[in-house]
């Protein structure tokens, strides 16, 4: 199904009618192998020339919502981002937009954009999107995490695969108790509870998540809380944080591992599944704040081991970044697929924002900037040996 051209037809005039790019545009498509208006699939095809000052005055947000305005399209977004991201074009133009991304960082260094008071935004405008959109687009077990596909063949297999390799890091045991920080729809709660016989406890900020995430595991002996994760007590045998930390934000990192290391006991074990940036910058990418992940922040490796230090010790460090590519590019195909269904409530712009967050996405982990970890942590005075499994 193809949905790549259907802006206003008055916007899609023959290509060659519209002014040529910037130079400075032009040349850094050109060192990511890209054109503008060329016959490449990953090539952007322009349909109004207002895209040209709206990405150079408003960078990757001008960029995006141009593209959900309908200005231009491409058939290969996934490429595109990873010949973009590759060529680090997003760097460059940043260069030239220094009062604004000045702006940016300020905000992001002056405030503590994932505060208690804006803890549930994350939750209200995203996760409460709406179970109807996730339900087609994730796999069975709502999974909505990178997949661990070493031996799989397909989504669900990939999901099941991760759900396992998260229980099996942590040594679950039949009687202990988990708390998961950021339950999500219940998946790692349910597979943990079902097959490894564990109580847990699991917290969400999403009111649309804990609903269906409380039907989903009836019968088993999990119980869901929406509360944030500064509110936890209580003592666990292991504790899950499965696609949450993103949410946490550098001027929080230490609360949050203070807050685990408080509630583990001291043979347990801590494991953090989380997207990584590949080096530490004081911004977020504004149109995924904007429009997908308000307030959101990625870590780099070194702000999560200097926020650990004298907390934890880090027993495991597993990155597995290259499958989010195929778990999102799974996504997509899903979504496309189910769009029929889901169109009349939720209309065309919301359609090319969704294709461009998830395609934008597998190019984002295509090119290696964006990478997937899965840290084992323990109490320094840990007395089991930990073995490492993959």
């Amino acid at each position: 199904m193809s949905q790549t051209a259907d802006a206003d037809t008055s916007q899609q005039t023959d290509r060659n009618n519209h002014p040529n790019p910037p130079a400075t545009l032009s040349a850094l498509a050109v060192e990511a192998g890209i054109k503008f208006n060329g016959s490449a699939p990953w090539d952007i095809q322009v349909h109004d020339e207002r895209v040209y000052d709206r990405i150079l005055l408003d960078g990757s947000l001008g960029f995006g919502e141009s593209y959900m305005d309908g200005l231009w399209d491409c058939d290969q977004l996934d490429v595109l981002f990873c010949r973009l991201l590759n060529a680090e074009i997003d760097q460059k133009i940043d260069k030239w937009r220094r009062l604004r991304l000045l702006g940016e960082i300020l905000r992001h260094r002056l405030f503590n954009l994932q505060s208690r008071r804006r803890a549930f935004q994350v939750g209200e405008q995203h996760y409460d999107t709406g179970n109807d959109v996730f339900e087609r687009m994730l796999d069975p077990s709502m999974s909505y995490s990178c997949g661990y596909w070493k031996d799989a063949t397909d989504l669900t297999q990939a999901q099941s695969d991760k759900l396992d390799l998260v229980c099996r890091k942590l040594e679950l045991k039949p009687g202990e108790r988990m708390l998961e920080i950021g339950s999500g729809w219940g998946s790692l709660a349910h597979f943990a509870a079902k097959h490894y016989g564990v109580e847990v406890v699991g917290i969400t900020v999403s009111k649309e998540q804990m609903q269906l995430a409380e039907a989903r595991c009836e019968g088993l002996p999990v119980t869901f809380k929406l509360m944030d994760y500064r509110d936890v007590d209580g003592q666990y045998d292991k504790l899950a944080s499965v696609g949450m930390f993103e949410h946490v934000g550098p001027k929080n990192y230490r609360t949050y591992f203070d807050i685990a290391k408080r509630v583990l006991k001291k043979d347990g074990l801590f494991l953090l599944h989380t997207i990584g940036a590949p080096f530490s910058t004081p911004k977020t990418d504004p149109w995924i704040d904007k429009y997908i992940f308000p307030n959101g922040k990625l870590p780099s490796a070194r702000e999560i081991t200097s926020s650990i230090e004298h907390r934890f010790v880090i027993e495991d460090w597993h990155n597995f970044g290259r499958d989010y590519d195929r778990t999102l590019m799974a996504w997509w195909a899903n979504f496309d697929r189910a769009w029929p269904e889901l169109s009349a409530k939720y209309g065309q712009r919301f359609y090319r924002m969704w294709r461009y967050y998830l395609l934008q996405s597998a190019g984002f982990f295509r090119s290696g900037q964006g990478q997937l970890w899965q840290i084992v942590l323990a109490h320094r005075q840990r007395s089991t040996p930990y073995r490492s499994v993959r």
